[in-house]
């Protein structure tokens, strides 16, 4: 596939990253040192000038693409270069990002000639969302219309009754839930029955969201249900998992400096209570009790302010705080802190966008640790070695199938369960595994 993006920064550059391998790819952007970056690392064509330039589409080789990606920081250069792309690359699949959800409203409407649209916005709040949903959970996906959900746990110390520390095969797995991969340090292992957890070891979990919730008790049997979470940041982003939560029946108090920011907010959003402070003064804070929320989510612009504002949360005993991370280093400083969960908006728009460049017979995918490891969501072919075979008897090849999904219903299956033809698996691998899966089924 020939691929051609819009935009080097950070959304642009992990696609290059997921799918230089597989492609052949172009990369256009105003920045020259991006490109240098990236053609430095990636075998990928680069070409310096205004993506919202039709001349500038022509000259990088628009032409002749298969699939148009336009991920800039800037709504207006997508959309233009999405309406060029029409034009110039004829049959070209054309996924753009924005970060205004009226866009989207558009698309839905069928109002604008693209394909997809991404806004980075939903998708943060969509997966702020879940975590919130899930006791312990690092990060969450879903699959199959939201029957099948993959969670990510840090097993800490007294936790885990009855799982860590004992062989698969004797501990009591929650049911229609499978392990999918232990992750300990930079070692990651596709688990067999005699596997074992242990404390500090990270995992990743493939189950039905019931199983997924009983595996957060199991793991952290101290948390209880999240009902009531303070929001640092009314911009888009915050006003965004604002109204994810309180769709969930979430109890949602909002903190804006911006006195005109804050009433707009308090306008859209009347269910949730919100304060025009910084959320930086103790005093503030002790008045408010925010400190007995059972969640903090810290969605200001600044990543500086976010460690601050976290930091001083905690200490005045918010337990559980989510952070959202603008710059890729950030994120290693909140984890130092004991920044309960990190979420990249970049990160997680990148992932909606890559699926496009996969097999089309993927559904959905999710990206986990970075893009070490992938989860897919595909349909497995009347030619695939696996149609036929019990689950007992497949070929691992570094991957594991979690669920399958038959006549639009989930299953968890089991060792004697046999794969059909038109069955769609969620299967788990390496990143650079995914074009040995992609063949094998």
């Amino acid at each position: 596939m020939k691929v051609f993006v819009v935009g080097a920064g950070q959304v642009g550059s992990t696609i290059v990253e997921a799918l230089h391998d597989d492609h052949e790819m172009v990369v256009v952007d105003q920045d020259a040192a991006r490109l240098t970056a990236l053609a430095y690392r990636y075998d990928v064509a680069t070409f310096e000038g205004n993506g919202a330039s039709r001349n500038t589409l022509t000259e990088a080789g628009i032409a002749g693409s298969n699939l148009v990606i336009a991920c800039t920081s800037r709504d207006e250069v997508n959309l233009v270069a999405g309406a060029f792309a029409r034009i110039e690359a004829e049959g070209a699949t054309t996924v753009i990002r924005t970060s205004n959800t009226e866009y989207v409203d558009l698309w839905r409407g069928g109002r604008l000639d693209l394909d997809f649209v991404v806004c980075s916005e939903l998708e943060t709040a969509n997966a702020i969302a879940r975590v919130i949903g899930v006791s312990a959970a690092v990060q969450t996906d879903v699959f199959a219309e939201g029957q099948v959900q993959i969670v990510e746990f840090d097993v800490e110390s007294g936790g885990g009754h009855g799982i860590v520390d004992l062989p698969l095969r004797e501990a009591r797995i929650p049911h229609d839930s499978k392990v999918a991969s232990i992750i300990r340090g930079e070692t990651m292992t596709l688990p067999g029955g005699d596997s074992v957890i242990h404390t500090g070891d990270r995992i990743v979990v493939i189950g039905s969201p019931e199983a997924a919730r009983t595996w957060g008790e199991i793991l952290a049997p101290w948390e209880s249900e999240v009902t009531d979470v303070v929001i640092f940041g009314g911009g888009r982003v915050g006003a965004a998992i604002a109204r994810a939560l309180v769709e969930q029946r979430i109890a949602v108090r909002l903190i804006e400096p911006n006195r005109e920011r804050a009433r707009d907010v308090a306008e859209a959003l009347p269910d949730v209570r919100v304060y025009n402070a910084t959320g930086l003064d103790p005093e503030f804070l002790e008045r408010e009790r925010i400190g007995r929320a059972q969640a903090a989510i810290f969605a200001m612009r600044d990543d500086a302010k976010n460690h601050f504002a976290a930091a001083l949360a905690r200490v005045h005993g918010v337990e559980f705080t989510i952070a959202i991370v603008h710059e890729p280093i950030a994120q290693k400083v909140y984890e130092a802190s004991n920044v309960d969960v990190t979420v990249n908006p970049r990160q997680v728009t990148a992932e909606e966008i890559v699926r496009f460049a996969r097999d089309p017979r993927t559904h959905q995918l999710a990206m986990i640790e970075g893009d070490r490891f992938e989860v897919l969501d595909l349909t497995c072919r009347p030619e695939s070695e696996y149609v036929g075979k019990r689950f007992r008897d497949m070929p691992i090849r570094g991957a594991l199938i979690g669920a399958v999904v038959r006549g639009g219903k989930a299953i968890f299956p089991h060792g004697d369960d046999t794969l059909l033809v038109g069955d769609r698996v969620i299967v788990f691998t390496e990143a650079a595994n995914v074009p040995t899966v992609e063949r094998a089924l």
